[in-house]
């Protein structure tokens, strides 16, 4: 018995493994490809091991384009993304709370509309969203990736916070207002403080999705000091075929990090909130 538990348990974690490097192999490509030479990407693209590391295509990339340095493109992205997964956490947790919580007119008619909008393609609220924002002067500021988080624009993790939300016994409530809580000290008190893995889902999750959106950048912003990194990016590309690909994986693979290290440190709480339903 003993040895047929080891046995499936090589086969089950060799599978694993091999699985895995399939999954992440064009990651290890394109970084192992950042320090190749220029004409060798493509020429030996089977092989991971640089024939010279040529460190100076992170060098290259990094002077950017237009005479805007990629450290303005990390900066404008750290900027979006920050203020969207802040605005996020404040949108979505109240309208959470106020939906799983609270009884009011009409909650049943706007939780419909919430679950609507959810399956509402982006592309249908598009031309609306951009002449709203043109006319109020902000097409190529920030304002149009940033202010829709703080008035509940991803639908999304409002269902997810009600959900977790709903979970809580309600006990706890009325135990709080015995004690002479109010309704926004149960929320900040009571509520706020047990949906920390939840809050951690919808943070990783902005952030993502934020840090990598290039459509709505490339809708909104003009002047290359206001692009994010997604959209400097795409500026490598030449439809000449003189694409400086070196610097492209180069500065690619520093995309990647903050990314990386987000949820090296945070997949605990990703999972958890992912995976439970409130208390058990």
């Amino acid at each position: 018995m003993k040895k047929h538990s080891t046995i499936n348990s090589v086969v089950y974690h060799s599978f694993v493994i091999a699985f895995g490097f399939v999954m992440i192999y064009p990651i290890i490509w394109m970084i192992a490809s950042s320090l190749k030479p220029e004409a060798e990407i493509f020429q030996n693209a089977a092989s991971l091991i640089p024939s010279v590391l040529r460190w100076e295509n992170y060098a290259t990339g990094w002077e950017g384009f237009g005479r805007v340095g990629f450290e303005v493109f990390f900066t404008n992205s750290l900027l979006i993304t920050g203020m969207v997964v802040i605005g996020s956490l404040f949108s979505s947790s109240l309208v959470a709370f106020a939906f799983a919580r609270l009884n009011f007119k009409f909650k049943k008619s706007l939780f419909a509309c919430l679950l609507a909008t959810v399956m509402l393609p982006m592309q249908v609220t598009l031309i609306p969203q951009y002449i709203i924002f043109y006319n109020l002067g902000w097409v190529n500021t920030f304002y149009p990736l940033i202010v829709p988080a703080f008035i509940g624009g991803i639908p999304f993790f409002i269902f997810l916070m009600i959900q977790f939300i709903r979970g809580i016994p309600k006990e706890l409530d009325e135990a709080a207002v015995i004690d002479g809580c109010t309704t926004y000290g149960i929320f900040w008190r009571i509520i706020l403080p047990l949906t920390k893995p939840a809050l951690v889902t919808v943070a990783i999750f902005s952030f993502m999705w934020s840090w990598d959106d290039f459509f709505s950048a490339l809708i909104y912003l003009n002047s290359p000091e206001l692009y994010t990194v997604a959209l400097a990016l795409a500026n490598f590309l030449d439809s000449s075929d003189a694409t400086a690909w070196g610097p492209l994986l180069a500065m690619s693979s520093l995309s990647l990090l903050p990314q990386f290290l987000l949820f090296m440190f945070f997949q605990k709480y990703l999972v958890q909130g992912v995976a439970t339903t409130g208390l058990k």
